[in-house]
Formats: C-alpha cells, structure tokens, sequence
C-alpha cells in the first residue's frame, strides 16, 4: 500500500493540482490537511471521479483534514482527537481502508511561543501520543501520516540554529515527538533515508526551494 500525506492549504484553489498529483503519483490512501473548508464545500464529486472515496472532517477559512482511498470507501473510526470534547478545531481523523488503520492529523503550529497557543500544541501532543498507544494495543497495523508541525532533529531543517526559540522546533516539541516515537512506531522516512537531507516544506519566499531552505515537518509513523 502507497501512503502519502498532502497539505493542500485550501482544498478550493488547489483542487486541480490535487487532481493532477493523484492522477500522476496515484497513492493508494492519501492523507490531506489544511482543507481550509466546511464540510459541505468538500469536492466530493471530483474526488469520486478520479477514482478516490473519501472521508473529511471540515472547518471554515482553518484546519480540515481528509483521507482518500483509491478504489473503495474509507470506513470511519472517530473524527476528532479523543480526550478533549471541548476542542472544536478539525484536526484529526482515523479510517480504516482494507484492514490498516489510517490516522491523518494536524498538528498545531503552536507559535508563538511560549503562550497559549503553544501550550495548546502541547496538549494536543499529549492527547495524540495517548490514542497511539491504544492502537499500539490493538495489534492492528496503523499508519499515523499528516503534518505534525515538527522537525525531530537538526538533521530536518536548514539552519537549524535558526529555530531554537521557534514551536516548530522546541526542546518541549522535539522531546513530545521521540516519546511517540519510542512507544514502538517506525518514522517511515528515517527508516529508508537514514541520513539524507530531505525536506517536505518550502517557505513562499526567498527562494526556498530553489536553495533547499526547507524543514521536514510531514511525517508517517507505522506500527
């Protein structure tokens, strides 16, 4: 099974590139964040017609997350990060497609920090690293993919003396993402490219891609 995880930031404008990188790469599950849209401005037909079922979780103008599966209808586990009912952001949703659970997330940026934005990133951390370990427990096999908002090591980030202070970047972050890590998940990236430059975000400005500037903040833990 190809998985991959997709940051679209606004599932309305990117939607023919959307339908281009599917038709190109064709994934068999793809995991999409950013959607930037309420559930009923969700593409659905077009999704459908390029071979794709679909469940999302939505959210006007922020967040939104999505999962696409090639051929059959993803079966919906929950929707929402369990233990906070409070917590009304559209961040996370888990499906099962042909016997593997599929979790998308995304995380918070959590800046500025420190602040309550950052604590929020935080504690949703907390919350993630506690449903792993339950489906740790299940023995099933389980993909966690989406944009986690971190970079684990220097290693992932260009410049990384740059970014100490950022949440991105904190000890405190760094620290919540090994002990998800250590539970007993494989970093999928890491495993195949050990110790290779690979970045998966680019900032719009100066040049980014052009000079490699980036950070690899889009991960896929397997069971």
């Amino acid at each position: 099974m190809r998985v991959a995880t997709f940051n679209v930031n606004g599932i309305g404008s990117r939607l023919p590139a959307l339908l281009q990188w599917l038709e190109e790469t064709k994934p068999d599950v793809a995991c999409l964040q950013e959607l930037k849209a309420p559930q009923e401005r969700f593409p659905l037909a077009e999704i459908n017609a390029a071979g794709y079922g679909a469940i999302w979780h939505g959210q006007k103008s922020w967040n939104g997350v999505a999962i696409l599966a090639r051929g059959v209808d993803p079966v919906e586990v929950t929707r929402g990060l369990p233990g906070d009912p409070s917590d009304e952001q559209s961040r996370y949703i888990e499906a099962v497609v042909n016997d593997i659970v599929i979790c998308g997330l995304y995380l918070p940026n959590g800046n500025p920090a420190p602040g309550p934005k950052f604590d929020y990133k935080l504690a949703w951390f907390e919350r993630l690293i506690t449903r792993a370990a339950q489906l740790l427990e299940t023995g099933a096999p389980v993909v966690i993919a989406g944009d986690y908002n971190v970079m684990p090591t220097e290693l992932d980030v260009y410049k990384p003396e740059r970014w100490g202070d950022d949440a991105l970047f904190r000890p405190e972050t760094r620290e919540a993402f090994h002990r998800l890590v250590a539970q007993g998940w494989t970093d999928a990236l890491r495993t195949m490219h050990p110790g290779e430059v690979i970045y998966t975000f680019y900032d719009y400005f100066r040049n980014a891609y052009g000079r490699n500037a980036g950070l690899r903040i889009d991960h896929l833990l397997l069971s």
